[in-house]
């Protein structure tokens, strides 16, 4: 995905900085620091989920005959949208904390590491893991989770394994954009998490997400990106104090605002942000679920945010160049015999006939969660268009 740096704090960087510059960890061996001609201009595309939750049903779904786990089927009609995508974010649902826990689903979460490995092969970059099922399994948990999202090659946000790695700031550089991802949970579903550890969960705190803004714009990112988890569950409105906060959070200097929990789709809102570089910025209140077994009406639908960021380096403008939404819908069922959980591009699959695995019921239900993604997006969103 690009260069990652991980900077101490800022006064650690001043001082570093006289035996070099910056430090750097590499997500991958082979990659290099961007390089890029002082007049060009360069384009980074994202694409951005709500919640990756794994009931029960599904690792049952997902278990193979030799008794391990493969999730891979459940993305495969979304893989080619991320694998052209440069940076796919989205909100790790659940823990994994090993079989020998036991594996769960709802109220207490606990998946198998495959979950983590599907989601490094349908394409993803960057998992947010602050979220109020992060302490299902408590610091053991929290700490394996972290283990796993790093053995996989993937990024993570919002928990941290130690306190140095909760000081350290995350700057990731693509095609020369420079952003950073800071992500924050309401709670831990009242998990307490001992004092000792309060630095493995970044919790809404308005003084906090100040502060850690702050660090970030300190580094000179192009773009600081927020990703909250909150809201009041199945609501397909935004609650006084998700808008307090995402308000809050562009006066502090955030660029662009996404957040999970309700499990339903919530309005996108456009904003004018002195603050940012950008001329514009937006807040996505609720990305609903992108994969869980919640198969009741708006649960069971979803949709890919999807922008591209523009960058003149010589005048240092920055510039959303496209921001569309794909609606999805998550089919359960059989195929060719076999039981599957599918995350469907809606509108590619509702009305293709080729596709046998749908029955009437199944587009009967696609096409309400369509007509009621796009009610939710147009009553209340400016600016944003659907994605073919």
């Amino acid at each position: 995905m690009g260069e990652l740096i991980r900077h101490k704090s800022f006064w650690y960087i001043i001082f570093a900085g006289l035996f070099l510059f910056g430090c750097s960890v590499k997500k991958e061996p082979a990659r290099v620091v961007t390089t890029v001609k002082p007049d060009s201009i360069t384009e980074v595309s994202f694409a951005v989920v709500g919640d990756l939750m794994c009931h029960s049903t599904q690792y049952n779904y997902a278990k193979t005959e030799n008794g391990s786990y493969n999730f891979n089927n459940v993305f495969k009609y979304v893989k080619p949208i991320f694998d052209t995508t440069d940076v796919v974010i989205g909100n790790l649902e659940t823990v994994t904390a090993g079989d020998s826990l036991g594996y769960r689903g709802y109220p207490v979460f606990n998946s198998p590491d495959e979950f983590v490995s599907s989601l490094k092969y349908a394409g993803f970059d960057i998992l947010v893991t602050a979220n109020n099922h992060c302490y299902d399994k408590r610091q053991f948990g929290l700490k394996r989770t972290i283990e796993v999202i790093k053995k996989n090659n993937l990024e993570y946000s919002g928990t941290f394994s130690s306190a140095k790695d909760a000081d350290s700031v995350r700057i990731y550089n693509k095609n020369g954009i420079r952003f950073s991802l800071l992500s924050y949970s309401y709670g831990t579903n009242g998990f307490r998490v001992p004092e000792k550890y309060k630095y493995s969960v970044n919790v809404i705190d308005t003084s906090k997400i100040k502060q850690d803004i702050w660090k970030v714009k300190k580094l000179n990112p192009d773009l600081v990106i927020l990703y909250y988890h909150f809201g009041y569950e199945y609501s397909t409105y935004p609650s006084k104090f998700q808008k307090e906060i995402v308000k809050k959070s562009f006066e502090y200097g955030a660029d662009i605002i996404f957040a999970s929990h309700p499990h339903v789709l919530q309005p996108v809102k456009i904003f004018r942000n002195k603050n940012s570089k950008l001329e514009w910025s937006f807040a996505t209140y609720s990305l609903g679920n992108f994969i869980s077994n919640q198969r009741w009406r708006y649960s069971d639908a979803g949709m890919i945010l999807q922008f591209n960021i523009s960058k003149n380096h010589s005048k240092d403008n920055m510039e959303i160049k496209s921001f569309s939404y794909l609606p999805t819908w998550v089919f359960k069922g059989l195929d060719k015999g076999k039981r599957e959980y599918y995350i469907l591009p809606t509108e590619r699959f509702l009305d293709n006939k080729k596709i046998k695995f749908l029955t009437r019921a199944d587009r009967d239900s696609m096409a309400r969660s369509l007509r009621d993604t796009e009610r939710i997006l147009k009553r209340y969103s400016a600016n944003i268009k659907k994605a073919r």
